[in-house]
């Protein structure tokens, strides 16, 4: 066959076509361990009202008062919360409850460990879930901001990956701040990798291309888009970040972010109150200030367990089994609580007193990467685990 400029584009447009869609993947931790029952209310329940007599969030049914947002008969967003309703609204929000890991020790260095290798360290898998989901699907043609930590670290999820940035912000990444002519100094480094046909040429190329970008976005002026309002905080900074990085096209295709302080032992409805409020108006500005990009994004919301079902006498509460999970995105089954609800009664809790871990948080995870990014060894990411689809993507 001739190579027409005709043949050209068809052959490059069915190769794109063949490749598997891939969402950005946004994972937000919240580290601490998140009181599930009062960021989604059981409302229905009347054991969580008996349990939690002063913490528990009132009734939506209620005449005054703060009470829970009606969200499906059953269960309530807390009012806190609020800023998601849009995103309730608009089915792109699924909240999956009941949801955790198989870590017993309630210890937080322990379950954020398991719960970001998504295996036991007894099993030898190194790394964690999402640098283990990297290594399968391959980095040629990938971008150097394919993966973004956003802080000084990088969180274990990414451990292992074969491209993996830790980002605290732009301003952090530039050339030599102290050389007379950093410009120079670029130009010469060009030169320098241009020359050669090595692994070290490569990647000093590539970290070249990497400075020359965040070095762009640091000089912008960045205004959100749909009026956006991002909370003045550390998770709202970062959240801008994520989204100019989406925006501007630079391949980015997963980014971690940490909300931090919900270990909540006493006053607890002052602490998470400002915790929630920063949640939900960092998530609501993000979806806002994508606009349409936010068809071909997915939003994962965890924590390392859920807190007791009972108050504690410092009207707090402490280290728990269960949670809850939010999932956004343009793609998302919304508009439901995805549930196997083991009940809060006596009979029903794991002792010493907390809800039961009905679904295996790395369900939900399996089919992000599975129907949003495009992976098909998920036992590879996951080994040993059995996993199942819980609908959350048609």
């Amino acid at each position: 066959m001739m190579m027409t400029r005709r043949n050209l584009l068809r052959m490059v447009f069915d190769a794109e076509a063949a490749l598997p869609a891939r969402d950005t993947l946004v994972c937000v931790f919240l580290r601490g361990g998140a009181d599930g029952l009062n960021l989604v209310v059981p409302f229905e329940e009347k054991a969580y009202y008996k349990l939690r007599p002063s913490l528990g969030v009132a009734r939506p049914d209620q005449p005054s008062g703060t009470k829970a947002m009606n969200l499906d008969g059953r269960f309530g967003l807390n009012p806190a919360l609020s800023a998601l309703k849009d995103l309730w609204d608009e089915k792109a929000l699924a909240i999956v409850h009941a949801v955790g890991s198989d870590d017993q020790t309630r210890s937080h260095f322990e379950a954020q460990d398991l719960m970001e290798r998504a295996t036991a360290l007894e099993t030898g898998v190194s790394g964690g879930w999402l640098a283990r989901h990297f290594q399968t699907t391959g980095t040629e043609g990938r971008s150097p901001l394919m993966a973004v930590g956003m802080g000084p670290r990088l969180p274990e999820t990414l451990r292992g990956a074969p491209v993996a940035l830790a980002l605290e912000s732009f301003d952090e990444f530039h050339l030599a701040r102290n050389s007379a002519s950093p410009e120079a100094l670029a130009k010469a480094l060009e030169r320098l990798y241009g020359a050669a046909e090595t692994d070290l040429a490569n990647a000093g190329g590539q970290s070249l291309r990497v400075l020359g970008t965040l070095d762009r976005l640091r000089q912008e002026t960045y205004t959100p888009g749909g009026g956006a309002a991002y909370p003045d905080s550390e998770f709202g900074r970062s959240l801008i970040s994520v989204a100019r990085l989406i925006k501007a096209g630079v391949g980015l295709e997963a980014a971690c972010v940490d909300l931090n302080g919900w270990d909540t032992h006493f006053g607890q409805a002052v602490l998470i109150d400002s915790l929630q409020r920063d949640l939900a108006e960092g998530l609501a500005a993000f979806r806002r200030d994508l606009g349409e990009t936010f068809k071909r994004v997915t939003v994962a919301v965890m924590s390392e367990f859920g807190r007791r079902a009972y108050e504690n006498t410092a009207f707090g509460t402490d280290h728990g089994r269960a949670g809850v999970m939010f999932v956004a995105g343009g793609a998302v089954r919304g508009g439901r609580v995805i549930t196997e609800w083991p009940g809060m009664e006596p009979g029903q809790l794991e002792e010493p007193g907390d809800l039961r871990v009905t679904i295996d948080y790395r369900d939900v995870l399996a089919e992000i990467l599975e129907k949003r990014q495009g992976q098909l060894q998920i036992s590879r990411v996951f080994p040993g685990v059995p996993l199942r689809h819980r609908g959350i993507f048609a």
